[in-house]
């Protein structure tokens, strides 16, 4: 939405292509007339002549196909492509960095697909340009805010972030002549507060806490964007609320779920290792973690409108309580509803995914309308999901060491609790299906944490499996 550019550089890729397909099959109908008429004039030829003509007519060819592509505007690649490599035209010059997010690549992941029978794909979120999914969020949220006044230019936007929104808000805020004010937990992993602040972000660190306190980084957030308001009008100051902001919800709807759906119009060949469909669905399952519910409300919502039968699933991190809500109705069960344990940072290695609380955005995803908050708010129409997996610190870890040596794939701790998700669901299905799941972002932002051995340690984790051949080694049964 206000990025019209978008549809003329899918539409500039196609035409490209076409030209190039076009330009192929005239230079290829070219160069058979030329093969007829040498060939009538080498038997006209006299016996010594030389027929050396060969090289200048692949030259001839070449420099055909090259001409009407040009004339078309396509740039084919100076060499032809091997099987492991497709190229593409070059998209147009963007107007803005803002411009880059989204039409993320949907890559398989070879070892899990190999595996499990299944094409098992993930959306690179990490190919943003702030790094993360969360880069969708903050455009649609400040874009938003900006319409409708509640932000004004040269305004504050704030929020409780446990990292990557805080990253997506700062560049964003930036980009928009905003500027951004952001609280997070004070044992987050330390290069996402020194991320934001390299966007020039205002970092808070407070110590984590219950989300009844009022010193959790999310009510810290809301008080510093009322003070902004209170003290230099309306606008001065914007609670960008991911939580239970429903702008979060439509980003997914509008952007991620129909780039997915689109990616997945057409399977890989067999020849490249895929599978064949047993279902004849372009795709059959997608599944992912929570935080606000946003990415998954998003994404179910826009793929079950285009078909009821694509099964959307939650893996749930171990802390969390949203796989009981799934799986049983209740958010907590009798030990939790007693106040005995809270969803702290501290319950897991893993930053970003996991809630004890029911947010708007994941209401949507259970069949609410996005109005109802709280720990027992009840579904107003089906749930958009088939079921929930849970997904331990040791899987995720061990998942992620697994990808980074059997597939190239550096990943951080919220996209290793996805694709753990994916590949029990791919084993769930059965050979012959498609099941994608989100990279939310890389490895590189988690380097003092979930990537560090030393760390990991201290929770008694060390992964020493990564190098077997099958993943289901370190997996546990549902």
């Amino acid at each position: 939405p206000g990025q019209p550019h978008r549809g003329e550089f899918k539409q500039e890729s196609r035409a490209a292509t076409t030209a190039l397909l076009v330009g192929t099959a005239v230079a290829s109908a070219a160069a058979g007339a030329w093969l007829v008429a040498s060939s009538a004039n080498r038997r006209r030829a006299s016996a010594d002549t030389s027929v050396s003509e060969a090289p200048s007519a692949v030259a001839t060819v070449r420099s055909i196909a090259l001409s009407l592509c040009d004339l078309f505007g396509a740039c084919p690649p100076p060499h032809a492509p091997t099987t492991r490599s497709v190229h593409f035209p070059p998209p147009p010059p963007m107007p803005d960095v803002l411009a880059t997010i989204g039409n993320t690549p949907l890559v398989r992941v070879n070892s899990l697909s190999a595996a499990t029978g299944c094409d098992v794909m993930i959306k690179c979120e990490f190919a943003n340009p702030g790094g993360s999914v969360k880069d969708r969020v903050a455009l649609r949220i400040i874009t938003e805010a900006l319409d409708s006044g509640e932000l004004i230019e040269g305004g504050t936007v704030t929020e409780g972030t446990a990292g990557s929104t805080g990253v997506s808000l700062a560049m964003v805020a930036r980009a928009l002549g905003c500027n951004a004010h952001l609280a997070l937990p004070d044992d987050a992993a330390l290069e996402k507060p020194r991320l934001m602040e390299a966007f020039g972000a205002t970092v808070e660190r407070v110590r984590p806490v219950s989300i009844t306190h009022k010193d959790h980084f999310v009510n810290v957030a809301r008080r510093r964007a009322e003070e902004l308001c209170e003290s230099d009008g309306r606008g001065a100051g914007y609670f960008a609320d991911q939580f239970e902001n429903t702008a979060n919800f439509r980003a997914h709807l509008e952007g991620t779920g129909p780039e997915i759906w689109r990616q997945c119009g057409a399977r890989p060949s067999e020849a490249n290792g895929a599978v064949v469909s047993t279902s004849g669905r372009r795709l059959d399952a997608f599944i992912c973690a929570c935080g606000t519910g946003g990415t998954l409300a998003g994404i179910a919502r826009y793929l079950k409108s285009k078909d009821e039968g694509i099964e959307c699933h939650l893996v749930d991190p171990q802390g969390s309580s949203l796989y009981n809500k799934v799986k049983r109705g209740v958010l907590y069960n009798r030990v939790e509803a007693e106040g005995k344990r809270l969803r702290n940072p501290f319950d897991t290695i893993t930053e970003g995914v996991g809630i004890n609380r029911l947010t708007c955005n994941f209401h949507i995803a259970i069949g609410g309308d996005g109005t109802k908050t709280g720990k027992t708010a009840g579904n107003e129409g089906p749930s958009l999901l088939s079921g929930a997996f849970k997904c331990s610190d040791r899987e995720a870890v061990e998942m992620s060491r697994y990808l980074a040596r059997r597939d190239g794939l550096f990943l951080g701790s919220s996209s290793c609790v996805n694709i753990v998700g994916a590949a029990k669901l791919a084993r769930q299905l059965g050979p012959g299906h498609r099941v994608v799941t989100i990279a939310c972002d890389s490895g590189v932002r988690h380097l003092t944490k979930f990537w560090s051995g030393e760390y990991v340690a201290s929770h008694g984790l060390t992964p020493t499996k990564y190098t077997k051949d099958d993943p289901f080694e370190f997996l546990d049964d549902e």
